[in-house]
Formats: C-alpha cells, sequence, structure tokens
C-alpha cells in the first residue's frame, strides 16, 4: 500500500471478503486512497475508496454513488448498496 492509504487495507479487506466473499461473480475494489483508486478499479462492479481520514466513498462502477460515508459503518453500507443493484444474494447456511 502506499504512503496515502487512508485506513487498514487488510482489515478492511478480511471484512468485506467476508460479507461479499460468497457473492458469485460480485467484484468490489479497495482502494486505499482517491489519487489512484478510480482509474486502477475501473473493472470492478463496486469501489470502497478512502477519501479523507475516517471517511470512505463507495462507487458503483465508475460512479461515485456515497459519498463520506463514516469508516465505521461503510462495509455494511456497501453491502446495502449491492443489495440495491440487484447483486445480493443470503449465505448458504452451510457458508454461515
Amino acid at each position: 500500500s502506499c504512503g496515502r492509504t487512508l485506513f487498514d487495507l487488510q482489515e478492511t479487506t478480511a471484512k468485506i471478503t467476508e460479507e461479499t466473499g460468497h457473492l458469485p461473480g460480485v467484484t468490489v475494489a479497495v482502494m486505499g486512497c482517491i489519487v489512484n483508486g478510480p482509474g486502477e478499479m475501473a473493472d470492478a462492479d463496486f469501489g470502497y475508496v478512502g477519501t479523507i481520514p475516517g471517511k470512505i466513498d463507495l462507487y458503483y462502477g465508475k460512479e461515485v454513488v456515497r459519498k463520506n460515508v463514516p469508516e465505521e459503518d461503510a462495509v455494511l453500507e456497501l453491502v446495502d448498496l449491492i443489495k440495491e443493484y440487484g447483486m445480493w444474494k443470503d449465505k448458504e447456511p452451510a457458508e454461515e
């Protein structure tokens, strides 16, 4: 990660994987900062990008759809966003 990263990438990626890893074909790009993030995540369905300390922007494709989400709420906001775009499915009982 680069010096501009605004949150713990490993911890955040683990949380996102835990919540969304069961979704076949749904890609989430986790980007530490706004500088290169949007261009580097262009092929992902959703993006999770640190913008300012403690705040996250969420993307659908290349479009920002939620701005300045508090970091502590951002993973659940991402799940809500995936649901809004009809790409969510509940985990199978054996996967929990």
